[in-house]
């Protein structure tokens, strides 16, 4: 059976090149797949804590865009204006910002829930934070704007795929070589957003 390694070589990489977490390297992976995130975009990352999503972001928007990150957990500051960081619910994301229509280009989430141990309970718990992350898209997204969210195998999360296809001109579902070998995730990546 093999060990799971919180400190693989991706970990030790991030460490090295400044990033917060692997999971950088997941969202450097979707961007060079699908160009989600363009220059002078507007980015809103849910769930956003420890930050790595949020890093790889401000790489891409250029000095024009912005990159908006909300989580429960307060995250640690990064020096940058233009990124602006929450504590709060992201479902009251447009009362905190005061918003009266959808102003994102792109919303991301590498959201997980906390791991119970018990499969049909952490399966459901999974597909939430995606239902979340979804649900925050339907708000704030520009008509033609991008979405991409972790889900993992099993559970309803084919309902969650089925019920948000038609959502996007192009939906594609992405297993990426920067997850472990031992994770049963894969990203939900939503083109042209119809609002």
């Amino acid at each position: 059976m093999s060990e799971y390694n919180r400190k693989d070589h991706l970990y030790q990489k991030a460490k090295d090149e400044g990033y917060r977490s692997r999971a950088a390297y997941k969202l450097i992976e979707i961007q060079d797949a699908y160009k989600i995130i363009k220059n002078g975009d507007r980015v809103l990352d849910v769930g956003a804590w420890p930050g790595g999503w949020t890093q790889v972001a401000l790489q891409f928007v250029g000095g024009s865009g912005n990159v908006t990150a909300i989580d429960l957990q307060p995250l640690d500051p990064i020096d940058d204006s233009r990124c602006s960081l929450i504590a709060g619910d992201a479902r009251d994301l447009d009362d905190i910002l005061g918003l009266k229509e959808p102003s994102f280009d792109v919303v991301i989430s590498d959201m997980s829930a906390k791991l119970t141990g018990i499969k049909e309970a952490d399966q459901a718990a999974a597909v939430g934070c995606a239902e979340l992350a979804l649900y925050v898209a339907q708000q704030m997204l520009k008509n033609g704007g991008n979405f991409a969210v972790k889900v993992f195998k099993g559970g309803d999360v084919e309902g969650f795929v089925k019920s948000t296809r038609p959502m996007f001109n192009k939906l594609v579902r992405s297993e990426l070589k920067s997850s472990r070998n031992t994770s049963n995730e894969f990203y939900i990546i939503g083109l042209g957003f119809k609002r």
